[in-house]
Protein backbone atom coordinates (compact mmCIF):
# COMPACT_ATOMS: atom_id res chain seq x y z
CA UNK A 1 0.00 0.00 0.00
CA UNK A 2 1.56 3.08 -0.97
CA UNK A 3 1.53 6.16 1.62
CA UNK A 4 -1.21 8.69 2.09
CA UNK A 5 -0.68 12.35 0.18
CA UNK A 6 -0.90 15.07 2.66
CA UNK A 7 -3.39 17.77 1.46
CA UNK A 8 -1.01 20.54 -0.33
CA UNK A 9 -1.40 22.76 2.47
CA UNK A 10 -0.76 21.08 5.21
CA UNK A 11 1.08 21.82 7.89
CA UNK A 12 1.84 19.81 11.64
CA UNK A 13 0.88 21.08 14.30
CA UNK A 14 0.03 20.67 17.85
CA UNK A 15 -3.38 20.55 17.29
CA UNK A 16 -2.88 17.64 14.51
CA UNK A 17 -0.38 15.76 16.04
CA UNK A 18 -2.69 15.88 19.54
CA UNK A 19 -5.32 14.23 17.30
CA UNK A 20 -3.18 11.81 16.00
CA UNK A 21 -1.92 10.88 19.63
CA UNK A 22 -5.79 10.79 21.20
CA UNK A 23 -7.11 9.18 17.39
CA UNK A 24 -5.72 8.61 14.20
CA UNK A 25 -9.04 8.25 12.89
CA UNK A 26 -10.11 11.44 14.10
CA UNK A 27 -6.66 12.96 12.53
CA UNK A 28 -7.66 11.43 9.10
CA UNK A 29 -11.29 12.13 9.42
CA UNK A 30 -10.33 16.07 10.35
CA UNK A 31 -7.13 16.60 8.89
CA UNK A 32 -6.45 14.46 5.89
CA UNK A 33 -9.94 14.09 4.88
CA UNK A 34 -11.09 17.51 6.15
CA UNK A 35 -14.14 16.31 6.49
CA UNK A 36 -17.00 18.30 8.27
CA UNK A 37 -19.22 16.20 10.29
CA UNK A 38 -22.77 18.23 11.60
CA UNK A 39 -22.36 17.39 15.53
CA UNK A 40 -21.51 19.49 18.72
CA UNK A 41 -18.44 17.60 20.38
CA UNK A 42 -19.96 18.32 23.74
CA UNK A 43 -23.67 19.62 25.47
CA UNK A 44 -25.07 21.96 26.40
CA UNK A 45 -24.95 23.21 23.29
CA UNK A 46 -25.55 26.84 24.96
CA UNK A 47 -22.93 26.58 27.28
CA UNK A 48 -20.61 24.84 24.89
CA UNK A 49 -20.46 28.19 22.34
CA UNK A 50 -20.73 30.48 25.38
CA UNK A 51 -17.37 29.23 26.77
CA UNK A 52 -15.50 28.83 23.54
CA UNK A 53 -16.88 32.40 22.01
CA UNK A 54 -15.75 33.88 25.56
CA UNK A 55 -12.62 32.19 25.71
CA UNK A 56 -11.75 33.66 22.00
CA UNK A 57 -12.92 37.15 23.50
CA UNK A 58 -10.49 36.95 26.26
CA UNK A 59 -7.83 35.79 24.04
CA UNK A 60 -8.47 38.89 21.98
CA UNK A 61 -8.64 40.89 24.76
CA UNK A 62 -5.01 39.81 26.14
CA UNK A 63 -3.68 40.78 22.48
CA UNK A 64 -4.87 43.99 22.34
CA UNK A 65 -3.36 44.82 25.67
CA UNK A 66 -0.16 43.49 24.56
CA UNK A 67 -0.67 45.70 21.41
CA UNK A 68 -0.79 48.92 24.10
CA UNK A 69 -4.64 48.89 24.00
CA UNK A 70 -5.37 50.27 27.87
CA UNK A 71 -6.60 48.03 30.73
CA UNK A 72 -10.01 50.47 31.63
CA UNK A 73 -11.26 50.14 27.82
CA UNK A 74 -10.80 46.79 27.02
CA UNK A 75 -12.17 45.99 30.25
CA UNK A 76 -15.61 47.79 29.21
CA UNK A 77 -15.13 45.57 26.04
CA UNK A 78 -15.37 42.48 28.32
CA UNK A 79 -18.72 44.24 29.57
CA UNK A 80 -20.03 44.36 26.20
CA UNK A 81 -18.77 40.58 25.30
CA UNK A 82 -20.33 39.39 28.27
CA UNK A 83 -23.89 40.74 27.49
CA UNK A 84 -23.75 39.71 24.08
CA UNK A 85 -23.50 36.27 25.42
CA UNK A 86 -25.75 36.36 28.11
CA UNK A 87 -23.10 35.79 30.63
CA UNK A 88 -23.48 37.19 34.05
CA UNK A 89 -19.58 38.36 34.03
CA UNK A 90 -17.50 35.59 33.50
CA UNK A 91 -15.13 37.56 30.70
CA UNK A 92 -15.03 40.49 33.04
CA UNK A 93 -13.75 38.20 35.97
CA UNK A 94 -11.26 36.85 33.89
CA UNK A 95 -9.77 40.31 32.50
CA UNK A 96 -9.70 41.41 36.24
CA UNK A 97 -7.68 38.37 37.57
CA UNK A 98 -5.40 39.17 34.12
CA UNK A 99 -5.14 42.45 35.03
CA UNK A 100 -3.87 42.01 39.05
CA UNK A 101 -1.58 39.78 37.13
CA UNK A 102 0.03 41.83 34.55
CA UNK A 103 1.11 43.49 37.69
CA UNK A 104 3.26 40.76 39.65
CA UNK A 105 6.59 39.94 39.77
CA UNK A 106 8.95 39.24 37.14
CA UNK A 107 8.31 35.86 35.46
CA UNK A 108 4.98 35.80 36.42
CA UNK A 109 3.04 38.34 34.61
CA UNK A 110 2.78 39.60 31.13
CA UNK A 111 3.97 43.39 32.44
CA UNK A 112 7.51 41.82 34.25
CA UNK A 113 8.48 39.39 31.58
CA UNK A 114 11.90 39.47 30.24
CA UNK A 115 13.03 41.87 26.95
CA UNK A 116 11.04 42.54 23.75
CA UNK A 117 7.40 40.97 23.98
CA UNK A 118 5.93 39.29 20.80
CA UNK A 119 1.43 38.47 20.77
CA UNK A 120 0.09 36.49 18.68
CA UNK A 121 3.33 35.11 16.76
CA UNK A 122 3.99 32.32 15.05
CA UNK A 123 6.69 30.16 14.43
CA UNK A 124 7.62 26.89 11.84
CA UNK A 125 10.23 24.45 11.06
CA UNK A 126 10.82 22.12 8.22
CA UNK A 127 9.43 19.10 8.97
CA UNK A 128 9.55 15.38 7.20
CA UNK A 129 8.63 17.25 3.83
CA UNK A 130 5.88 19.79 5.42
CA UNK A 131 6.31 21.85 8.12
CA UNK A 132 5.90 21.96 11.29
CA UNK A 133 3.72 25.82 12.92
CA UNK A 134 2.86 27.22 16.08
CA UNK A 135 1.13 29.97 16.84
CA UNK A 136 1.79 31.73 20.47
CA UNK A 137 -0.35 33.93 22.81
CA UNK A 138 2.42 35.87 23.91
CA UNK A 139 6.43 34.98 23.60
CA UNK A 140 9.25 37.39 25.74
CA UNK A 141 13.01 37.29 24.87
CA UNK A 142 15.26 39.03 26.55
CA UNK A 143 19.09 37.38 25.12
CA UNK A 144 21.47 35.93 27.41
CA UNK A 145 18.56 35.82 29.60
CA UNK A 146 15.08 34.50 28.97
CA UNK A 147 12.71 33.26 26.46
CA UNK A 148 9.35 32.62 27.92
CA UNK A 149 5.95 31.48 26.30
CA UNK A 150 2.94 32.21 27.83
CA UNK A 151 -0.67 30.52 26.87
CA UNK A 152 -3.53 32.15 28.30
CA UNK A 153 -5.97 29.09 29.54
CA UNK A 154 -9.61 29.79 30.04
CA UNK A 155 -10.83 26.22 31.39
CA UNK A 156 -13.26 26.12 34.70
CA UNK A 157 -10.79 23.75 35.89
CA UNK A 158 -7.07 23.77 36.65
CA UNK A 159 -5.35 21.58 35.04
CA UNK A 160 -2.44 19.01 36.58
CA UNK A 161 0.65 20.66 35.33
CA UNK A 162 1.73 16.25 34.73
CA UNK A 163 -0.72 16.56 32.25
CA UNK A 164 0.36 19.90 30.59
CA UNK A 165 3.80 18.52 30.32
CA UNK A 166 2.68 15.56 28.46
CA UNK A 167 0.69 17.56 26.18
CA UNK A 168 2.04 17.84 22.23
CA UNK A 169 1.10 21.62 22.77
CA UNK A 170 4.12 21.71 26.09
CA UNK A 171 6.47 19.82 23.57
CA UNK A 172 5.62 21.41 19.83
CA UNK A 173 5.89 25.01 21.91
CA UNK A 174 9.59 24.78 23.29
CA UNK A 175 10.62 22.61 21.01
CA UNK A 176 9.60 24.90 18.26
CA UNK A 177 10.96 28.53 19.84
CA UNK A 178 14.46 26.56 20.37
CA UNK A 179 14.43 25.34 16.54
CA UNK A 180 12.73 28.90 15.04
CA UNK A 181 12.83 31.18 17.94
CA UNK A 182 16.43 32.95 16.21
CA UNK A 183 13.96 34.81 13.93
CA UNK A 184 12.71 36.67 17.00
CA UNK A 185 16.37 37.00 18.49
CA UNK A 186 17.90 39.60 16.60
CA UNK A 187 19.24 35.88 14.12
CA UNK A 188 21.48 34.63 17.69
CA UNK A 189 20.04 31.24 18.85
CA UNK A 190 17.26 30.45 21.72
CA UNK A 191 19.06 28.40 24.28
CA UNK A 192 16.85 25.29 25.69
CA UNK A 193 17.98 26.49 29.58
CA UNK A 194 16.41 30.01 28.58
CA UNK A 195 13.30 28.55 27.72
CA UNK A 196 10.01 28.32 29.80
CA UNK A 197 6.53 27.50 29.10
CA UNK A 198 3.91 29.13 31.89
CA UNK A 199 0.31 28.42 31.22
CA UNK A 200 -1.60 31.03 33.11
CA UNK A 201 -5.65 30.38 34.23
CA UNK A 202 -7.78 32.92 33.47
CA UNK A 203 -9.82 31.61 36.65
CA UNK A 204 -7.27 30.72 39.08
CA UNK A 205 -4.68 33.40 38.32
CA UNK A 206 -2.61 32.69 41.45
CA UNK A 207 -1.59 29.68 40.26
CA UNK A 208 -0.04 29.48 36.97
CA UNK A 209 2.34 26.34 35.82
CA UNK A 210 5.62 26.69 34.72
CA UNK A 211 7.84 24.44 33.01
CA UNK A 212 11.30 24.47 32.30
CA UNK A 213 13.43 23.40 29.72
CA UNK A 214 16.60 22.22 28.86
CA UNK A 215 18.73 20.55 25.98
CA UNK A 216 18.01 16.94 27.08
CA UNK A 217 14.32 18.17 26.81
CA UNK A 218 14.78 19.40 23.58
CA UNK A 219 16.69 16.68 22.03
CA UNK A 220 13.61 14.09 23.01
CA UNK A 221 11.01 16.01 21.76
CA UNK A 222 12.82 16.40 18.13
CA UNK A 223 13.37 12.40 17.98
CA UNK A 224 9.64 11.81 19.07
CA UNK A 225 8.46 14.56 16.89
CA UNK A 226 10.57 13.50 14.15
CA UNK A 227 9.18 9.90 14.14
CA UNK A 228 5.89 10.48 14.63
CA UNK A 229 5.65 13.08 11.69
CA UNK A 230 7.47 10.23 9.68
CA UNK A 231 5.14 7.54 10.43
CA UNK A 232 2.15 9.71 9.70
CA UNK A 233 3.88 10.77 6.16
CA UNK A 234 4.69 6.75 5.50
CA UNK A 235 0.66 5.54 7.00
CA UNK A 236 -0.89 4.12 4.23
CA UNK A 237 -5.09 4.75 4.39
CA UNK A 238 -5.99 2.10 6.24
CA UNK A 239 -3.10 3.02 9.14
CA UNK A 240 -5.86 5.23 10.98
CA UNK A 241 -7.79 2.63 13.37
CA UNK A 242 -10.25 4.20 15.65
CA UNK A 243 -8.98 4.84 19.13
CA UNK A 244 -9.37 1.86 21.65
CA UNK A 245 -11.07 4.44 24.32
CA UNK A 246 -14.30 4.75 23.63
CA UNK A 247 -14.44 7.36 26.91
CA UNK A 248 -12.57 9.85 24.16
CA UNK A 249 -15.81 9.34 21.98
CA UNK A 250 -18.06 11.30 24.06
CA UNK A 251 -16.37 15.18 23.32
CA UNK A 252 -15.68 14.09 19.70
CA UNK A 253 -18.38 15.06 17.00
CA UNK A 254 -17.45 12.47 14.52
CA UNK A 255 -18.63 9.72 17.09
CA UNK A 256 -21.83 9.18 15.48
CA UNK A 257 -19.72 8.69 11.82
CA UNK A 258 -17.85 6.04 14.01
CA UNK A 259 -20.57 4.01 15.52
CA UNK A 260 -19.46 5.21 18.93
CA UNK A 261 -22.87 7.34 20.62
CA UNK A 262 -25.05 9.87 19.05
CA UNK A 263 -25.38 12.31 22.17
CA UNK A 264 -22.17 14.52 23.39
CA UNK A 265 -20.73 14.35 26.76
CA UNK A 266 -22.20 16.76 28.95
CA UNK A 267 -19.75 20.01 29.48
CA UNK A 268 -21.36 20.86 32.59
CA UNK A 269 -20.08 17.95 34.17
CA UNK A 270 -16.91 17.57 32.75
CA UNK A 271 -16.17 21.10 33.84
CA UNK A 272 -14.50 21.71 30.52
CA UNK A 273 -11.59 19.10 31.39
CA UNK A 274 -12.68 15.52 32.22
CA UNK A 275 -10.67 13.41 34.02
CA UNK A 276 -11.51 9.30 33.22
CA UNK A 277 -8.77 6.61 35.47
CA UNK A 278 -7.40 4.16 33.55
CA UNK A 279 -5.08 1.95 33.69
CA UNK A 280 -2.30 3.96 31.77
CA UNK A 281 -2.99 6.80 33.93
CA UNK A 282 -5.91 9.42 33.30
CA UNK A 283 -7.44 11.35 30.24
CA UNK A 284 -7.97 14.59 29.93
CA UNK A 285 -9.99 16.10 27.43
CA UNK A 286 -8.94 19.82 26.57
CA UNK A 287 -11.81 22.31 25.51
CA UNK A 288 -9.18 23.83 22.98
CA UNK A 289 -8.80 20.77 21.46
CA UNK A 290 -12.34 19.82 21.53
CA UNK A 291 -13.38 22.95 19.65
CA UNK A 292 -10.92 22.27 16.98
CA UNK A 293 -9.06 25.62 18.03
CA UNK A 294 -5.97 24.27 15.67
CA UNK A 295 -2.95 26.15 17.08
Amino acid sequence: MSPIALPPDFQFSQGNLQDFVDCRRRFQLRHLLRLSWPALPAEPASEFETQVRLGDAFHRLAHQHALGLGGELLARMAQAEDAGAGDAGRLQEWWQNYLQYAKSTPLDGPSGLPGTRYSEVTLSAAAGASRLVAKYDLIALDPGRAAVIIDWKTSRSRTPGAWLASRLQTRVYRYLLVRAGAALNGGRPVEPERVEMVYWFASFPDGPEHLPYDAVQFRADGAYLAAMIAEIEGSGEDDFPLTSDVRRCRFCAYRSLCDRGVRAGDLLDAADELLLPEAEGPIELDLEQVAEIDF
